[in-house]
């Protein structure tokens, strides 16, 4: 039976032998697969073992022989139990009393010890190979007692980096492997090895051994990707009534990890097909081959959460792996969204002035942080999960009647899975019975609060690929109409949820047509990460609406990722990276076409194209994720990741500082009209000249940087840091840690995160660098006119404390501020700033040079086809850059220069007529352009051809049209994503054009000069 693989994704090539019509996979040879080891010496080393114990005289020589063979009897059931272990560098022996089919609990965990120690290598020289056997009888004491030995060696590779394409298996193989493996063990390792270098998950199949019960599963997958899999999967084949006799985990150092487990009935009961429930009451299990389909169904799953929460109900046989993953699944999405702040929240809401002050919002946004931690927190619902099993597995029902697609059981030779069995026999019970048994199975209202959770977790998914067999996280589409909008206003238009074994993320969107990057949080400590977990969503949500404002020149709305790692897995952001992207694909490739996609439940019922990018943590990455799409057949492969590197069609943001041009065009425009002298300027930033803002804006700009702040520390000169240093560090990418500090005044210092009681020039002491740090934009340092945030995490200024920036007079320490970061300042410190008397100007304005560069590189990947994609946007290997391309990054910059320049202008003369704070018409602007780019969507005007040919021409970069053609674009580029530029260049032009609240006849007004103008 061969593979059938799904386009870049793990396969599924074990069928159940009389589902298989012919070609069936038959292993005819009923040894392990090698070559037996001969025991030299094994007689005289017993011998000298016990000559050994005689000299020492601590047991009667008549005893010797049977203490030397038998290790220990112990309980008072008499029962033999033995357990040795012993570990050295090189190898590790352990030997333990085993019951067939039962994980035993409370043993010394053994698999587990090994799974941690061993089979997750860091690196080639730290890999380690696994044999284990079972004794073939029962022992004299107990029937069902057996012996189970595991030998751990660690690996000789032949070559230790032969890189990870590599697979030709005398270059990979650890040396004994090798030595030992039959000839057609080594051809199945090699295929599998083959396809597991493709694809990012697991690749399973299933041999059958002839002549026996015996079937051979074979797993191949990434070494580090699913820690605990080894383990979990003895969980997965006892739930279900089978043992191991063998097994065996291959190490090979290319980085890929093949584990083959010989399995077979646990008892003689298996024999007889029953259904699972008869196998709880009855203790009898299906027969090998209903068990053999579902552990191969479910080896998936496993393989996305190994080791997940409720684990250990799996283990026990409390919860079925569905359930238990289900559980998990539900638990994390209950942590983030029980509604627990009740009516007090609302009535506090309504009677303070948010919308007239700003910093009641502030406040009571900190207060509900607060009262999330505080009133329920993952303790108590995971406490309260584990007490309600039977609410939980009645509530799987429901999510698994939604979304199990029970059309699979129709065939020839279909095998019940777990879920078909469970849905054709019990009872799902609709929501209003589901509360009801909730009610009655719950000790108070808190409890009901959490299970009706998980109700709203089952009514609001979409879709999900918890039912495929080829996936390597759990991704959730989710419909968000369940936020509460006294805590979310703006509802978003669409979410994932995605859950994997080293991380948790979501991607949220307000728009059908939207893009945003993709960040991942890393931290230092738990408390960090408890921190980060409590306000991931909120931090994922407000992003993107900061991104919806922010694209209002674009056709794409606001979007944002946001991947958190588990404490655990801090070192694994590419595994995580990797999952979320392929889980989330799993539900936007179109259709359920056969070897494309596997088909799922839709609920949906639309096609989704998400646009990402990169953010924090993810830049490296996004090319891995552009050319997994293509492996995969996604359509959209060319426009799916922007910010890749050149030769897939890419323009890297950092080297044409496309985000920094936008930032510039704001400082300089404050320079402009109150003609300031820039080389006279005393200047702040965050984000240090290793980062992209921040490294664009010294090489861009031409003012006196007196401080900069990075991840290294503080560098300070009232007399102004050098200029040639501070460019050379731009250019290199490196921290002012790296900086000439000879170079340095009198007056000047730098003070590093690592460095303690530092005496500065002017004998202040700093006790510790990382406070100092972290606190130093809020000292507003004489000399310093600009503030340029560059870098820094969210809210480094809020209403707590943004009173250290005014002096004594009432006055802002700093005269300019332009956010260059994204949501550094919250919006009642930019008011308190503005009254203050600085002149603001915010994220969403400021930082949309980057959103508009990749937008338009968006559209080139859609205009062209892939023979004119590659000709033209593509940078060869050796380094050759198209003319096309060269041209394409000038017109971006143009456009992005002048967008800024509008935006700019129209808030300096909206704020000049009416007084507002800027920030305040930072925010009305981008709305009124948003709505009116919804209205324009929704008109007629599309309809007219002439006028629609007129603003796409003026709209899209005039050296597209001029390559490609009109005509073209219109037929390459759905219309859809056509209609959203139409929209929103032409409410863009109008409101920077008419200002923010024009009268009642200012569109007609627009609209006449528009035609006019295209007429002539």
């Amino acid at each position: 039976m061969s593979s059938t693989p799904v386009n870049g994704q793990p396969g599924l090539s074990a069928i159940p032998s009389h589902m298989q019509k012919k070609g069936a996979r038959v292993i005819h040879d009923s040894s392990s697969g090698y070559n037996s080891a001969t025991f030299e010496g094994k007689e005289a080393q017993l011998e000298s073992v016990m000559d050994e114990i005689d000299r020492h005289g601590f047991i009667p020589e008549n005893l010797i022989e049977n203490e030397t063979k038998v290790a220990a009897y112990a309980r008072d059931d008499k029962r033999l139990i033995i357990r040795l272990d012993r570990e050295e560098d090189d190898h590790a022996v352990y030997i333990d009393t085993s019951t067939p089919g039962v994980s035993n609990l409370d043993g010394p965990q053994y698999e587990q010890r090994i799974d941690d120690k061993y089979l997750t290598p860091s690196s080639p020289e730290n890999a380690y190979r696994l044999e284990t056997f079972r004794s073939a009888g029962a022992s004299e004491v107990g029937e069902q007692d057996q012996v189970r030995c595991y030998f751990v060696y660690k690996c000789n590779f032949f070559e230790s980096n032969p890189g990870e394409s590599e697979i030709d298996l005398a270059k990979i193989s650890d040396k004994l492997f090798y030595e030992k493996a039959t000839e057609h063990t080594r051809s199945i390792y090699q295929s599998i090895i083959a396809q597991v270098v493709r694809r990012t998950g697991p690749v399973i199949e299933l041999y059958e051994v002839d002549g026996t019960r015996e079937r051979r599963l074979i797993i191949g997958y990434r070494q580090g990707s699913a820690p605990g899999y080894f383990s979990a999967l003895s969980d997965l084949y006892h739930y279900y009534g089978l043992t191991s006799t063998r097994k065996y985990v291959e190490q090979f150092s290319n980085g890929v990890t093949v584990a083959s487990i010989y399995l077979k009935p646990a008892s003689n009961l298996a024999q007889t097909a029953k259904t699972v429930e008869e196998l709880k009451t009855l203790k009898q299990y299906p027969p090998i081959e209903h068990s053999v389909h579902q552990i191969v169904k479910e080896a998936s799953l496993l393989y996305c959460l190994p080791q997940n929460t409720f684990q250990h109900h799996f283990a026990k046989g409390d919860l079925s792996l569905q359930e238990s993953t289900y559980a998990h699944s539900a638990f994390i999405f209950v942590s983030h969204f029980l509604n627990r702040l009740g009516a007090e929240y609302t009535t506090l809401l309504d009677i303070l002035d948010v919308e007239n002050n700003p910093s009641h919002l502030e406040v009571l946004e900190r207060l509900k942080r607060r009262l999330r931690q505080e009133t329920f927190t993952r303790e108590y619902i995971q406490q309260l999960i584990n007490s309600q099993i039977e609410v939980v597995r009645q509530l799987y029902l429901q999510f698994a009647d939604i979304h199990y697609v029970q059309s699979h059981g129709e065939g020839d030779g279909f095998l019940p899975t777990l879920s078909y069995q469970r849905l054709q026999t019990d009872k799902v019970m609709n929501n209003d019975e589901l509360r009801t048994f909730i009610r009655r199975s719950a000790t108070n209202d808190h409890q009901v609060l959490v299970l009706e959770a998980f109700l709203v977790f089952n009514n609001h998914v979409l879709k999900t690929n918890f039912y495929t067999p080829t996936k390597v996280a759990l991704s959730f589409r989710l419909k968000p109409d369940f936020l509460p909008k006294t805590e979310y206003p703006i509802p978003p238009y669409g979410m994932f949820l995605v859950v994997g074994q080293e991380f948790r993320g979501f991607h949220i969107r307000f728009r059908d047509i939207a893009r945003g990057g993709i960040r991942i949080v890393k931290s230092r400590n738990r408390e960090a990460y408890s921190i980060n977990a409590r306000s991931l969503f909120d931090e994922n949500y407000n992003l993107a609406n900061t991104q919806q404002r922010k694209n209002k020149d674009i056709p794409e709305g606001g979007s944002k990722g946001v991947i958190l790692l588990n404490m655990e897995h801090q070192d694994k952001p590419a595994q995580a990276f990797s999952k979320y992207i392929d889980s989330i694909i799993d539900l936007l490739i179109p259709g359920n076409t056969p070897g494309i996609k596997e088909k799922i439940v839709d609920l949906y019922g639309k096609e989704e194209i998400l646009f990402m990018g990169p953010d924090e943590n993810t830049a490296g990455l996004v090319d891995w994720a552009t050319q997994h799409a293509k492996r995969r057949g996604a359509p959209w492969w060319k426009s799916f990741f922007t910010g890749k590197s050149p030769e897939l069609g890419g323009i890297p943001h950092d080297e044409y500082g496309m985000t920094s041009r936008s930032v510039r065009e704001y400082v300089k425009g404050i320079y402009r009209k109150l003609d300031i002298d820039q080389p006279t300027v005393g200047k702040l930033q965050t984000g240090g000249p290793d980062g992209d803002l921040g490294s664009n804006e010294i090489l861009l700009s031409h003012e006196k940087y007196v401080s900069i702040v990075d991840g290294s520390g503080v560098i300070c000169d009232p007399n102004g840091l050098d200029r040639t240093e501070l460019l050379r560090l731009a250019k290199e990418r490196k921290m002012i840690s790296h900086y000439d500090i000879s170079k340095l005044s009198s007056k000047g210092y730098r003070v590093l995160v690592d460095e303690k009681d530092v005496k500065l020039p002017s004998g202040e002491v700093v006790q510790n660098g990382t406070t100092f740090r972290n606190l130093y934009h809020l000292r507003g340092e004489e000399g310093i006119d600009v503030f340029v945030p560059c870098g820094g995490r969210p809210e480094a200024i809020d209403i707590n404390n943004v009173k250290e920036l005014v002096g004594p007079d009432g006055k802002c320490k700093y005269k300019y501020i332009v956010e260059g970061a994204n949501l550094f300042i919250t919006q009642s410190a930019k008011l308190q700033l503005e009254k203050a008397g600085a002149i603001v100007f915010k994220d969403a304005s400021a930082n949309k040079g980057g959103v508009t560069s990749s937008s338009l590189e968006v559209l080139a990947s859609l205009a062209f086809d892939d023979a004119g994609f590659f000709e033209n946007m593509c940078v060869s290997r050796d380094g050759v850059v198209p003319q096309f391309y060269k041209d394409y990054v000038e017109a971006v910059q143009g456009i992005i220069q002048k967008n800024a320049e509008l935006e700019f202008e129209c808030i300096w003369r909206e704020h000049k007529l009416t007084g507002k704070p800027r920030c305040v018409l930072s925010d009305d602007l981008s709305n009124a352009i948003n709505e009116l780019t919804e209205d324009l969507k929704a008109s007629n005007l599309w309809k007219d051809v002439d006028f629609r040919n007129q603003i796409l021409n003026e709209a899209l970069p005039k050296i597209l049209i001029e390559k490609i053609g009109l005509d073209l674009i219109l037929e390459r580029v759905p219309d859809s994503y056509l209609q959203a530029i139409f929209g929103s260049y032409l409410a863009g032009r109008f409101v920077y054009e008419k200002g923010i609240s024009p009268g009642q006849f200012a569109f007609f007004e627009f609209m006449v000069e528009k035609k006019g103008t295209g007429k002539n």
